[in-house]
C-alpha cells in the first residue's frame, strides 16, 4: 500500500510539474486581456512618455506586460512610503520595455519592488587591500539583488521616467540587472537565448567596455556614463540605459553594440522617436 501511495505522490507531483507552466501561460494571458484602467492610460501619458513613442502593437504589448507584472510582483514602501498605483504603474511601464516581444518572461526570480522616497543609504561590510574589514556607507538610487528583490528610489524613477531622452534611467539600469542575473550572478552576459551567440557578445562588449576605460584614462567624452566602466555587469546595465533612450546616437556612434543590444532586447528603439 504504501509502494502505490508513494507512487502516486509522485505522479501527482510530476503532473503539476508539467501542467504548472501551461497553466500559468493561460492565467498569464487572461491577465494581459483584460481592459487595461484608464486610470493607468493616465499615469502613462503623464509619467512615461516612452510609452507614447511605441508603435500600437508595442504599446498593446507593454500594457498586457504591466497588467502581468502588477498581478505577480510584490509592491512594498520603505522608510516610510505609501506606495501608490502612480508608482507601482510607473515603475512597471519601465521595467516591462526590457520585456517587449518577449512571451511569457516576467523575471522569474523577482519578488518584490522596495520602494524608498528618495536616494537610501546602504550600510556593508567591505574588505580593504590588506584584508581588514571596514564599515561602507553609499547612497544609492536603486539596487538588484539576485535573490529576488529591487530597490528603487521613487524621486529617481520618476525623474528617469520624465527625461526619457538622457540615457539616464535607474528602473532601466536595475532591470537591467535582474535580467542579467537570472542565472545567478550578474556578468553582463545575460541569458542570449542560444550559446552560438555569446562569442560575438562576448567580443562586441568587451571591445567597447575596454575603449571606453582607455577614453575615461585619456579624459575623452564617452556616450556612456563613467559608471559603466565599473565591472562588465555596470557597463551592460548602463548600455541598455542609453540603449532605449538615445538609441539613435548608440547607434551612430557604436554600431557592434547597438546591434547586439537591439537582438537581445528584440526591438529596434531608433524607429520609436
Amino acid at each position: 500500500m504504501y509502494f502505490f501511495v508513494v507512487t502516486g505522490a509522485i505522479l501527482l507531483v510530476a503532473a503539476w510539474l508539467l501542467l504548472q507552466p501551461r497553466l500559468t501561460a493561460l492565467r498569464r494571458r487572461h491577465i494581459r486581456n483584460r481592459p487595461f484602467p484608464a486610470a493607468w492610460r493616465a499615469i502613462l501619458r503623464r509619467n512615461v512618455p516612452l510609452h507614447g513613442r511605441l508603435p500600437p502593437e508595442l504599446q498593446r504589448q507593454l500594457r498586457g506586460h504591466i497588467q502581468v507584472f502588477l498581478a505577480e510582483k510584490s509592491f512594498i514602501g520603505c522608510d516610510g512610503l505609501a506606495v501608490t498605483e502612480e508608482m507601482r504603474v510607473t515603475i512597471a511601464a519601465q521595467a516591462c520595455l526590457l520585456l517587449l516581444n518577449r512571451p511569457d518572461h516576467y523575471y522569474p526570480r523577482l519578488h518584490q519592488v522596495l520602494v524608498y522616497p528618495g536616494p537610501f543609504v546602504v550600510r556593508r561590510e567591505r574588505t580593504n587591500g590588506i584584508g581588514l574589514l571596514h564599515d561602507e556607507e553609499r547612497v544609492l538610487t536603486g539596487e538588484s539583488w539576485s535573490h529576488g528583490q529591487v530597490i528603487l528610489s521613487w524621486q529617481d524613477v520618476l525623474e528617469g521616467a520624465l527625461a526619457a531622452d538622457d540615457g539616464r534611467n535607474v528602473t532601466i539600469h536595475e532591470f537591467a540587472h535582474q535580467l542579467d542575473q537570472e542565472k545567478g550572478h550578474a556578468n553582463g552576459a545575460p541569458d542570449l537565448a542560444g550559446f552560438q551567440r555569446y562569442p560575438r557578445w562576448s567580443r562586441v562588449l568587451g571591445q567597447e567596455y575596454g575603449a571606453l576605460q582607455e577614453r575615461l584614462l585619456n579624459h575623452e567624452p564617452s556616450l556612456l556614463d563613467p559608471y559603466a566602466a565599473t565591472d562588465p555587469a555596470e557597463f551592460f546595465a548602463v548600455c541598455s540605459e542609453v540603449f532605449f533612450e538615445q538609441p539613435g546616437r548608440m547607434a551612430a556612434g557604436h554600431p557592434a553594440l547597438y546591434g547586439e543590444l537591439s537582438r537581445f532586447y528584440r526591438v529596434d528603439p531608433r524607429a520609436w522617436i
